[in-house]
């Protein structure tokens, strides 16, 4: 039997959190152009969440005043907060929320805001370096690591892929003979690890603020198979070719052998 008119309410209700407070969704948050933001730049902290939502809040963990925004775009489930001219302090863990019908929803995931590029007095003012092995030109299927140093103390390095929608990769640092460094392992490389990467240093008292990104690193993925099948064909056609030429050629020569006879 189809749900009658008031059943479709509920369930709208519920889909969209109202009614208990236990049903309502949570908002999703991201960072735009990305969650690691160099010193001094710009950055919008998004959040979304069901249409004809009323208002946003941003949430700082440590800080108790939230950034409260109302949606300015129709279908009203986007707040956009943007932040220009990023500092040191603005640097930490978000949450946002959403308020729609009576009550606020749970918490979005964290979003981790990193700062890198600490100012030129402090102790994150170096650069680490990045290097792989065993090439920057792999094979799909190879093993590949993405090695990241530093002479100076270093308790974390962050591995970042450029463009990448997923949080960078966290590793603790290793000391090898007064070095500090973190082997980051891609394996089995595939075609998604091909790209831009830089690493950075951060520090156990403040992990969200990095150092400068070390150069960048491309990383080319090339699929041979496919490499080798282009090649097995552009060889058939050759084959074909000659074949095709071979069999004109004898045609023709038997051509004027007769004629020659007659």
């Amino acid at each position: 039997m189809a749900p009658t008119l008031p059943a479709l309410l509920c369930l709208g209700e519920m889909r969209w959190g109202r009614g208990s407070p236990g049903t309502f969704p949570k908002p999703i948050i991201w960072a735009e152009p990305s969650s690691v933001v160099p010193l001094g730049s710009s950055v919008t902290i998004l959040c979304q969440g069901p249409p004809n939502t009323k208002s946003f809040s941003l949430n700082k963990e440590g800080d108790s005043t939230p950034w409260n925004i109302h949606p300015s775009l129709e279908p009203w489930d986007k707040a956009n907060f943007f932040i220009s001219n990023v500092r040191e302090q603005q640097a930490g863990r978000y949450h946002c929320s959403h308020f729609i019908g009576v009550n606020w929803s749970e918490p979005s995931e964290p979003l981790d805001l990193l700062v890198a590029g600490e100012e030129p007095a402090g102790r994150l003012r170096d650069r680490p370096s990045l290097s792989v092995r065993p090439s920057p030109s792999v094979a799909l299927g190879e093993n590949v690591t993405l090695l990241c140093q530093s002479g100076n103390r270093t308790d974390t390095f962050l591995l970042s892929k450029e463009g990448a929608a997923h949080r960078p990769l966290r590793l603790r640092s290793q000391d090898q003979d007064g070095w500090y460094q973190a082997e980051f392992s891609l394996s089995p490389v595939t075609s998604a690890h091909g790209g831009t990467y830089r690493c950075y240093r951060s520090l156990s008292t403040n992990p969200y603020l990095l150092s400068q990104p070390s150069e960048p690193l491309a990383l080319l993925v090339a699929d041979y198979t496919m490499q080798n099948l282009i090649r097995m064909g552009l060889a058939a056609s050759v084959l074909l070719l000659l074949g095709i030429l071979l069999c004109q050629a004898r045609h023709d020569h038997g051509g004027a052998r007769e004629a020659a006879r007659s």
